[in-house]
């Protein structure tokens, strides 16, 4: 198709727009940021003035967001710490005392002590200022305050929050101020989310650059309150040396396998998803994810059911051809069908040898597969077996566990606060990534906070589920998403990547109350808005 210049200069745009949104959902864990810090030094921009630029973003985004909105008259207090955070805290406190507040910095060690451009920006610093002292915490010194600015620590803490500082944390938290934290709330890791003893309890998380995964993943989201990102003078370029594998999930990250309509397409050109029903009673689970599939827009969807449940299942689908079997050989003939082009199955299966041996049958196929449910839980006593099938096959294979499921297959999540050997805070996403890299499929590790990874190293974190997404038969809906995604030709990990944001895009506008039956009914606009957002040469003429 020929397109006129300003159609194809608006595709161009999209898809620079596209390259420039995702290079924002870059995620860069505490190491990688500091080379980022130490690459921008390189290249011309001093350390003062990194500083000084992310303070007085700190300063900003506070009087900002102040609950009252009043710039003036207000009491602010500063908490610095001994390093570089604590130095954003003190060029914060100057900001906000040339804006005429009434600023304090409370420090955890003599000014004289600091070294480097902490120390530089203390000696810049002319208003009130004191050394805390753990005696007065009992006369709640902080109560007076209208804003507490957390600089304490940030994201470089390794170890749990102690002594005076924890002291200083908890008076905080007590304090009725509006609370901002530099960077990452002092006492949470930046890399896992996880909380390191004491934490302080943010309204707003002011960080700098990229985000880190310990802002999205929980309860560090929560901890941080609303998060706003500025950048401070680090340019893109240091990026290329970083090379990071993790992102926020966003639709940028996916839009070029985004499937296109044709305007001369037919169904079987959208592919055919295979579902696989269980017996009574647990029939609505496989029904959730057919319709689902088909909502994703796979072509077509055929349920297949046992006998005993056909009358059931074929009397509740309309659009989703169901059809009877009634033994292996009968089923093993529809997924052996050329004509299907994508199998999932799991839910409402049952935990049974019978649910191991349609997963057997389903991988020994050469078609993408999407395992849910009791199509994971039944490898419980022996996931190596199901990993080893998965690793004998050339299609692609996505697994969608919740925590209960990764566990069975994965083992129990350490306790937050255990390290690894290499003192690494345990996190989802690192476990999420060694799942993926040890069963050899794309891995949708479930939850509100949700991680996709997969075998060659790139890992997603999703943020837009509302808490109404836990409720009973959400996890059978996404699994429909991705077949239908699938069926169409995308790649799993960005099939699963859409289907997760889909399915959170979906749930969104419902709010409580929300079931599962009502994200297939929203997904529709979902997905309009999308193809409004990703023009491609071929799409319809404008």
């Amino acid at each position: 198709m020929i397109h006129n210049q300003k159609s194809s200069g608006r595709i161009v745009d999209a898809a620079r727009s596209h390259q420039q949104d995702k290079s924002l959902r870059i995620l860069l864990s505490c190491a990688q940021m500091a080379k980022a810090d130490q690459a921008a030094i390189r290249l011309g921009t001093s350390g003062l003035n990194l500083m000084e630029a992310a303070g007085r973003c700190v300063a900003e985004e506070a009087l900002a967001h102040m609950k009252d909105g009043q710039m003036k008259g207000g009491r602010a207090l500063v908490l610095a710490g001994p390093g570089n955070n604590g130095g954003d805290g003190w060029v914060a406190a100057r900001a906000l005392l040339a804006a005429g507040m009434d600023v304090k910095v409370l420090s955890l060690v003599d000014p004289q002590e600091l070294r480097g451009d902490a120390a530089a920006m203390a000696a810049l610093y002319k208003g009130a200022w004191a050394v805390f002292d753990p005696n007065l915490v009992d006369s709640d010194i902080l109560g007076a305050y209208d804003l507490i600015i957390d600089a304490l620590f940030g994201a470089g803490l390794s170890r749990p929050v102690d002594g005076a500082a924890a002291d200083l944390i908890a008076a905080a938290n007590r304090s009725r101020a509006y609370h901002v934290a530099v960077d990452v709330p002092s006492g949470l890791s930046g890399d896992s989310g996880q909380p390191l003893g004491l934490v302080f309890d943010a309204d707003l998380t002011v960080s700098f650059f990229r985000k880190k995964p310990g802002h999205l993943l929980m309860p560090g989201r929560q901890k941080c309150g609303q998060l706003v990102v500025r950048q401070i003078g680090i340019p893109d370029s240091v990026l290329d040396a970083i090379q990071p594998m993790v992102y926020e999930n966003h639709p940028a990250l996916w839009a070029d396998h985004w499937p296109q309509l044709a305007p001369d397409g037919h169904k079987y050109q959208r592919g055919h998803a295979l579902v696989m029903s269980g017996g009574p009673p647990f029939t609505g689970a496989a029904r959730l994810t057919a319709s689902a599939a088909l909502r994703a827009g796979a072509g077509a969807v055929t349920l297949i059911t046992p006998k005993e449940s056909y009358p059931i299942q074929a009397a509740s689908l309309m659009e989703v051809m169901v059809a009877p079997f009634k033994d292996r050989a009968g089923y093993r003939a529809f997924m052996d069908d050329p004509r299907r082009t994508v199998l999932a199955l799991g839910p409402g299966l049952g935990l049974h040898p019978d649910t191991r041996q349609k997963v057997a049958d389903a991988l020994a196929t050469a078609k993408p597969c999407v395992l849910d449910a009791d199509g994971l839980s039944s490898f419980a006593d022996d996931p190596e077996a199901l990993f080893a099938m998965i690793g004998s096959r050339a299609e692609e294979v996505v697994m969608t566990p919740h925590g209960g499921e990764f566990a069975r297959l994965f083992g129990p999540t350490p306790a937050p606060d255990s390290a690894d050997s290499d003192g690494a805070i345990e996190s989802k996403l690192k476990r999420s990534l060694e799942a993926a890299q040890k069963s050899g499929a794309v891995i949708v590790h479930k939850g509100a906070d949700s991680v996709i990874a997969a075998p060659d190293g790139r890992v997603v974190i999703n943020a837009n589920a509302p808490p109404w997404l836990a409720t009973a038969g959400s996890g059978d809906v996404l699994a429909g998403f991705i077949a239908g995604l699938m069926a169409q030709g995308m790649p799993a990990f960005e099939a699963a990547c859409s289907a997760v944001w889909l399915h959170g895009a979906a749930a969104l506008p419902a709010g409580r109350g929300m079931i599962a039956g009502d994200l297939i009914a929203a997904l529709p606009k979902v997905m309009r808005d999308l193809d409004a957002q990703f023009p491609r040469p071929g799409g319809p003429r404008s």
